[in-house]
């Protein structure tokens, strides 16, 4: 008979289990209201004929009940119903209290640090910890399922940002930038109309990036191949000016020299506000937005010699690096940076190589095929992560126990992001006006519900994986260089990928694997 805990595990069951738990009660009353061994056995006896192949550890707890009051064990009953209440009520229990007064006293300050590794003695940062502690309880007691709570206690998954969870807020997105430069956006109320130089273009992007890193807790991440047509406008703007100023007084070589003179000034001067910027800007969480910028270049773009241009001062700015309060220069690691290498390989991508081996000396940046970057406007409702490791451990050296409790375990972390995603819907467009109503996401209409961005492509929910080589070590202990090491890491992934498309096709929400979004 097969045991289905709390946490939707399933176990051997355990006739000593039920022995235990009685003896305890035992313990707690008078001689003649104990249960005697017969009577023990009895119960065990009675519960193993009953033939179920599977049953809930509550049931089995409600048969024990129902026994020890057949013997006229009312006492013992009563004792082993209030355990059993006790052990809800700890499982329910607030946790908030300690934590929080704590932290105000200044008693749990290196523990809060270590989680959020930030100060948290700061007011922002403060004040940000100590709603975050309130939500995890709250999701924790109330918002989730006692199973998939358990699940989280024990290691089985991770729930990832449950400090936010009791708000209707989505991870993370890649901002559909394009349409917020060309037609314009607004920010607390106030119309932001397309830029019409680099320069200004940089200071509404960093306050596009401040509203939206406010209203989502995960990355945004911008395409700065939007950028390249303000340039050009910035070089119109010079051009026409100057030209109406200066036309047929200097040669037409001096001329063009001076307009392109003044675009590198503003062009340097953009860069370094927007860089700046990111840098001491602050979110509602007291700290700069998680924002990633792609170098993004394609030579058949319209702007390609603008793009060419910001990417490369962007790189030179990044490595050289911004002072520190003592006025030191220091390499920033925000806004993390990612270069875009073009798919169509051609004669052409030789002109810009130079900037493939500027961004080689630039310490921390990626790199991602353009084929890599997803649709712009998409979002992450929220991503759950499974615990390899904790199932190699149980089951040893049997691999086919693995596939058996992994595919449990599966079913779990899809009930738990499913969660996440019944959480968002019915959110009204008015949660977040820069993501729903003004271009971040959609331009949807004021109390116009999200639900149709919840599913198909529009969104991705994500299961996340921890410890893969650990359990590859651990199931065929050999080293994670091996052939065969590699062929079942591949094996297992194949495997959580397939799971996630086959629940894309039950649900028409859009689960994908770790790893293979850019977000």
């Amino acid at each position: 008979m097969k045991v289905i805990k709390r946490d939707g595990r399933t176990i051997e069951f355990d006739r000593a289990k039920i022995e235990t738990a009685i003896q305890k009660a035992n313990r707690e009353v008078k001689e003649k209201e104990k249960a005697t061994k017969k009577e023990i056995n009895e119960i065990i006896e009675y519960i193993e004929e009953l033939g179920k192949k599977r049953i809930l550890v509550e049931d089995i707890q409600d048969i024990i009940e129902q026994k020890l009051m057949e013997y006229d064990r009312y006492e013992l009953a009563k004792k082993y119903i209030v355990y059993r209440y006790t052990r809800t009520l700890v499982r329910k229990s607030n946790t908030t209290d300690e934590s929080i007064l704590g932290l105000l006293r200044n008693q749990d300050k290196e523990v809060a640090e270590e989680r959020t590794k930030r100060n948290v003695l700061s007011a922002a940062n403060q004040r940000d910890y100590i709603a975050g502690e309130v939500s995890r309880d709250l999701t924790r007691r109330i918002l989730l399922p006692e199973k998939i709570s358990k699940a989280q206690e024990e290691g089985i998954l991770y729930f990832h940002n449950a400090d936010y969870f009791i708000q209707p807020i989505f991870n993370s997105s890649i901002v559909n930038i394009e349409d917020m430069l060309d037609n314009g956006t607004v920010i607390n109320g106030k119309m932001i109309e397309s830029p019409k130089s680099f320069q200004v273009v940089c200071s509404v992007l960093t306050r596009i990036i401040q509203a939206v890193g406010s209203n989502q807790y995960g990355e945004e991440v911008i395409d700065l191949i939007h950028l390249g047509k303000y340039l050009r406008r910035s070089y119109n703007k010079y051009k026409e000016n100057l030209t109406e100023k200066y036309g047929g007084k200097i040669p037409k070589e001096i001329l063009e020299e001076i307009i392109n003179d003044r675009v590198k000034e503003e062009l340097s001067a953009g860069v370094q506000m927007l860089i700046y910027q990111i840098n001491t800007l602050t979110t509602i969480n007291g700290q700069p937005p998680k924002v990633t910028l792609l170098l993004h270049l394609e030579t058949k773009h319209e702007y390609v010699e603008e793009n060419a241009k910001i990417i490369e001062e962007l790189l030179k700015q990044t490595m050289q690096g911004i002072k520190n309060e003592e006025g030191i220069y220091e390499t920033s690691t925000i806004p993390k940076l990612v270069y875009v290498l073009d798919d169509n390989n051609n004669i052409e991508d030789e002109k810009y190589e130079y900037l493939k081996k500027l961004a080689s000396k630039c310490s921390g940046l990626q790199y991602i095929q353009s084929s890599k970057i997803k649709d712009e406007g998409r979002f992450n409702q929220g991503i759950v992560s499974i615990n390899l490791l904790q199932i190699a451990e149980l089951t040893k050296e049997n691999e086919e126990e693995f596939w058996k409790l992994l595919d449990e375990r599966l079913e779990i972390c899809k009930e738990a992001l499913m969660c996440r995603h019944y959480a968002l819907l019915g959110t009204k467009s008015d949660i977040s006006p820069i993501h729903w109503q003004y271009g971040a996401i959609a331009r949807l209409k004021k109390g116009e519900k999200i639900d149709k961005y919840l599913y198909d492509d529009n969104s991705t929910l994500t299961l996340g994986y921890i410890g893969l080589d650990e359990t590859v070590k651990m199931l065929k202990d050999v080293s994670n260089t091996d052939s065969e090491a590699n062929e079942f890491s591949s094996k297992i992934l194949k495997y959580l990928n397939e799971r996630v498309k086959k629940w894309r096709k039950e649900t028409n929400v859009g689960f994908t694997l770790k790893g293979t979004v850019l977000f």
